[in-house]
């Protein structure tokens, strides 16, 4: 039975938030899997960001994932350009994600990957596009890195308009409750609460924004027609001054899209929030949530407890290595981990046992999270570790027979 789904993730798609969304849509596709790599097409790294997407979806979802290779019409031959389209119309899953939605748009626009898209949604088969691919699917793009980095006014694309086979007329908007700006507002795929009222008054009356929270996914099932909304955050339709919120977990008619006022659903006025808040991340949430079991196994003398916290926050780093670090969420994790080690160094004043008597297994459970952190090429963890054990005075010894330590 074939199945046709349209996937919009707002972000996190090479994270361990979307494992089990791409899983269940895979099963539910069958078939080969491809990325497109033309929205980061232009970049020095496409190579590496390929290879990551295909580690991701091997090692986290369980599937090979083939390469459609489009990165520019300009330098792209007939035979590569013709390759990709063979790919495409062959996969039954079809994924994109990071990088220029504005330079996706001109390398697809008079290319065949449109109606291709349009006809895998048509004839069977599963588009899944997140972050800048999922910003040309509507009616209109948002063309971020002009309008927040090099200022130009605000203004939208024309899409590609895929989304019309979901008889839908929206502007997709990922990264909606983005929260990276810290002291200014990034909503809204960078645009900000100001940016995008002005942009709302140059949209058609029929046009509304279908907004996807970042590790969150919205999946369109144009046979069902319906709207299924999962990871950590919601959709939101916002339509002439107002905003519908539909939450992780439910599943909806479409038509609560295409007019919300006659479905029985929440909606309430446009965000009042325009402060700066704190730019929560799931991978500082999950490093926030071990240091709490860590403090709490610390305050009830539990040295098991405490040894596990640090060693479930070097797993947590290690699953997360897919995705990109910001240098300030590297930062706290790495602190995390130096002050973790120097609590335990100090055992004696955290209230367990005499530290000749714990500091051994702390010890040697710390330096395997090390040698783990060294074979995975995670060098600063590893410094980290062998940091925050010599200042807790225990002087490590890497010799070709092993590691040796002392206090």
């Amino acid at each position: 039975m074939t199945v046709r789904l349209l996937t919009i993730m707002g972000s996190g798609e090479t994270s361990p938030t979307m494992v089990k969304v791409h899983r269940e849509l895979l099963q539910r596709a069958g078939g080969r899997a491809v990325v497109l790599d033309t929205p980061f097409g232009f970049q020095e790294n496409a190579d590496e960001i390929t290879a990551k997407a295909q580690a991701y979806f091997r090692e986290s979802v369980g599937a090979d994932l083939g390469v459609a290779s489009y990165r520019s019409r300009a330098t792209d031959d007939t035979v590569s350009y013709e390759t990709m389209l063979t790919r495409l119309r062959d996969a039954s899953y079809v994924f994109a994600g990071p990088g220029s939605p504005s330079y996706a748009l001109e390398q697809w626009r008079d290319s065949a990957v449109p109606a291709m898209l349009r006809a895998k949604l048509r004839d069977g088969g599963a588009v899944t596009f997140a972050s800048a691919a999922a910003l040309v699917l509507g009616t209109h793009t948002v063309p971020v890195y002009e309008i927040y980095k090099v200022g130009q006014a605000p203004h939208w694309l024309d899409g590609l308009d895929v989304i019309a086979e979901a008889d839908l007329r929206a502007a997709v908007v990922p990264h909606f409750d983005n929260a990276e700006g810290g002291t200014h507002d990034t909503r809204y795929s960078y645009l900000g609460e100001r940016r995008l009222r002005e942009m709302e008054t140059q949209l058609p009356d029929d046009v509304f924004i279908l907004g996807v929270d970042e590790h969150t996914a919205c999946t369109l099932d144009l046979d069902a027609d319906t709207a299924t909304v999962a990871g950590l955050g919601a959709v939101t339709i916002r339509r002439d001054g107002q905003s519908t919120r539909f939450e992780s977990g439910s599943t909806v008619p479409l038509d609560a899209f295409r007019s919300p006022e006659e479905i029985a659903v929440e909606t309430r006025q446009l965000f009042p929030r325009n402060e700066p808040r704190d730019a929560a991340t799931p991978f500082l949430d999950g490093v926030r949530a071990i240091e709490r079991d860590f403090d709490g196994a610390v305050a009830a003398g539990d040295a098991r407890g405490a040894v596990k916290a640090v060693l479930d926050l070097d797993d947590l780093m290690a699953e997360w290595a897919s995705e990109t670090f910001s240098a300030d969420e590297e930062a706290q994790a790495r602190a995390a981990v130096r002050s973790m080690v120097t609590r335990l160094g100090g055992a004696a004043d955290t209230g367990l046992r005499d530290p000749k008597e714990v500091v051994g297994p702390f010890v040697e459970a710390l330096l395997e999270a090390r040698d783990r952190a060294r074979n995975d090429k995670r060098f600063d963890e590893a410094d980290a570790i062998r940091a925050g054990l010599t200042d807790a005075g225990v002087e490590i010894r890497d010799t070709p027979a092993g590691t040796d330590w002392v206090l």
